[in-house]
């Protein structure tokens, strides 16, 4: 597990409200969707998509709020159907999974709640996965939890 802070972006969202089990096909459509408007909007892609979920549960069918993020370099005179944000700085312990995404919550996920809940700092509602490698089976998928103050 790594404390550290996360560094602020501009991203183009889609925000849904979802269960952990309909991730899978949902986001392949909305990130579908964004990378064409992306591409239509002829904007700078700046770095790996980013899944900003709050008060990510603990089983597969209770649902919560999911941002898919892309971020971008500069989304100014940007009129499209998507959000403009910045996702703005924030504390987080980190972990890095790399596997298949079968494995994510048992390998990834458990692990880093165990450590979290064994140290002193405190959930702070917000949780992030960043997608450096996201193709095939096997993936590189860093999780971060916020950590409140």
């Amino acid at each position: 597990m790594d404390i550290k802070e996360t560094e602020a972006m501009l991203v183009l969202s889609a925000s849904r409200r979802l269960s952990i089990a309909a991730v899978k096909q949902v986001s392949a459509e909305v990130t579908a969707q964004l990378d064409a408007e992306i591409a239509r909007a002829n904007l700078e892609v700046a770095g790996p998509w980013v899944f900003v979920a709050q008060n990510l549960p603990r089983d597969s069918k209770t649902e919560f709020e999911l941002r898919f993020c892309r971020p971008v370099q500069s989304a100014h005179g940007y009129d499209g159907p998507f959000a403009v944000e910045r996702l703005e700085p924030i504390m987080v312990a980190s972990a890095m999974h790399q596997g298949s995404m079968r494995t994510l919550f048992t390998q990834g996920y458990a692990p880093l709640v165990r450590d979290i809940e064994l140290s002193r700092h405190a959930f702070s509602g917000e949780s992030r996965e960043i997608y450096h490698q996201w193709a095939g089976k096997y993936h590189r998928i860093e999780i971060q939890f916020g950590l409140a103050y």
